[in-house]
């Protein structure tokens, strides 16, 4: 289990002469109170490697810990360094470690799991019980995360990089391996048909990794104008749809669920009324038009949802939102599949029996195991098409912003809570770089 730098308990396996040193580190007290502050940090441990943290991306969960302290059910209960969408330069090597040297420029796998449960041993390391994740709070004392000066790392978990693949691009190698994981677990075939619900990273690097599995069409849907435009302006995907705001609004207000943005839905008053259950069918009536919307830019027409061919082949909902989980089983064909990508609100109420009766397949997907190499060959061969033709895209495009030194953090954080700038531009991704 790899040490992190901050007030934890040293490892046993370090020395006791063991030299330390002061490094900044960027720390979450409470709601916004983000603070720079000095801590010590030892020499790399048995198994480890000392790295200089060069790029951080802001990820929609570290936008949750700085607002409320807390994502989703997980609340956190001492201050915690946020960022786990890292790369850097390694810059000192601990004992027993082979294969890396002084300047080595590395990508982090943050997730550190036992290495010897069972289910590590069949390869799914993603759902170790014992998993420690940087910015999370899920563990305790929590694992802390990449927005510091350097931290120790295991080397099992640094991804030696090429010098084609920039620090901001291996920053985006975290999310880009859920979009790997969710596409591996679809397994689409060559000629298939997608649906990605949201356009935020996870959801443009998912309609990326469908393409690039060989689904032919490929349509991402999202409330803003300027992501849709962006993804297919840049081919993440073939098709777009703009969610009317008459309808993301109306779903987002139903008086079936409180809109606290709490990460929960709860039925109001716990009981379940006449009137909430009028409005809950009307949020399924608001569901069935956006897919036959959706499909529709798809496919050209207007098709109907209820014929047998209709739909598409798979899925990926990347919102976590209940209006999209209704939307993604009524836009899939019988027998297709939805993939949960997002996480959001943690209990739903969905329409089973639309699943059931046409024998959908619903898939959920947690972070992601053994994408990295994946990953680092595919931002490599980038300019090399498919047998398809397609080549991915850009992913040094994705970050629109850019904030020099930890102390710049909280305005990094402000700015990536939004979809636009002072200035109406895009905001995609914020990244945090060393000065």
């Amino acid at each position: 289990m790899a040490p992190s730098a901050t007030g934890d308990s040293a490892p046993m396996h370090i020395p006791a002469m063991s030299k330390a040193s002061t490094i900044n580190a960027s720390v979450l007290h409470g709601p916004r109170d983000l603070r720079l502050e000095q801590r010590h940090i030892q020499e790399p441990g048995i198994g480890e490697l000392q790295v200089a943290i060069k790029t951080t991306g802001i990820c929609g969960s570290d936008v949750s810990y700085y607002k409320k302290f807390a994502n989703g059910d997980l609340c956190a209960c001492q201050p915690l360094s946020l960022g786990h969408e890292s790369s850097g330069t390694v810059v000192a090597i601990g004992p027993h470690v082979t294969g890396f040297n002084v300047g080595d420029r590395v990508a982090l796998e943050v997730g550190i799991p036992c290495g010897q449960c069972g289910i590590c041993r069949q390869g799914r390391y993603n759902l170790c019980k014992k998993m420690r994740f940087r910015s999370s709070a899920k563990s305790f004392p929590h694992f802390q995360g990449t927005l510091q000066d350097r931290i120790n790392h295991p080397a099992t978990w640094c991804h030696k990089l090429p010098e084609n693949v920039s620090f901001d691009a291996a920053a985006l190698l975290e999310p880009l391996s859920v979009a790997l994981h969710a596409v591996n677990r679809a397994t689409p075939t060559p000629g298939s048909s997608a649906l990605v619900l949201g356009a935020g990273a996870v959801g443009l690097l998912t309609a990326a990794m469908a393409r690039q599995s060989g689904c032919s069409t490929v349509t991402i849907a999202d409330v803003d104008q300027g992501r849709v435009n962006f993804a297919i302006a840049k081919g993440f995907a073939t098709h777009g749809y703009v969610v009317p705001k008459q309808l993301h609004t109306s779903s987002s207000c139903s008086s079936l669920y409180n809109s606290s943005n709490s990460g929960t839905s709860t039925p109001c008053e716990g009981v379940m009324t006449p009137a909430s259950t009028i409005s809950f069918q009307s949020s399924l009536d608001t569901a069935k038009t956006l897919a036959a919307e959706m499909l529709a830019e798809a496919n050209g027409s207007s098709p109907l949802i209820d014929d047998e061919g209709d739909g598409v082949d798979i899925t990926f909902e990347c919102t976590g939102k209940e209006v999209c989980m209704h939307t993604a089983l009524y836009a899939t064909k019988a027998g297709g599949k939805v993939i949960m990508v997002g996480m959001g609100t943690p209990i739903q109420t969905l329409p089973m029996s639309v699943a059931h009766l046409r024998e959908i397949d619903i898939l959920g997907i947690f972070r992601y195991a053994n994408t990295y190499a994946t990953g680092i060959k595919l931002l490599c061969t980038r300019n090399r098409p498919t047998r398809g033709g397609y080549a991915l895209p850009n992913l040094d495009e994705m970050v629109t912003h850019r904030f020099k030194g930890l102390d710049n953090a909280k305005g990094a954080f402000e700015l990536a809570s939004r979809t636009v700038d002072d200035d109406g531009n895009l905001v995609l991704k914020v990244v945090i770089e060393a000065e």
